[in-house]
């Protein structure tokens, strides 16, 4: 099992800030920017390349949902990031998809 899997699993612990039967989102350990969660779908999706028609309806869920958390934290006006990373180069470290929000200052490139 991946550390994903644990903390949807309450295996792992982390800071939960929301969830539903669908997903799990929590702070990243490691955040980017003053606001960083990331979202998660509960369903184990190795990365982008292994998602298939019938996840398009919970990657659409993903997104509404850190359009949600993004309000929550007060980011929505100022301006957000969503990233999926997919693979090592791109810096996916672990293999389960998961969804980015940043935000809470001015993002470079």
């Amino acid at each position: 099992m991946c550390i994903f899997c644990d903390i949807i699993n309450k295996k792992s612990p982390a800071k939960i800030l929301y969830e539903d039967d669908e997903m799990i989102a929590f702070p990243d350990i490691n955040p980017s920017a003053p606001v960083h969660i990331l979202i998660i779908p509960k369903k184990h999706i190795k990365s982008a390349n292994e998602l298939k028609a019938e996840d398009q309806a919970l990657l659409g869920k993903m997104v509404l949902t850190a359009k949600k958390l993004a309000k929550e934290n007060k980011i929505d006006q100022s301006g957000y990031r969503l990233v999926i990373n997919t693979g090592k180069d791109s810096g996916q470290i672990i293999e389960h998809l998961h969804l980015h929000l940043l935000g809470g200052k001015k993002l470079g490139f």
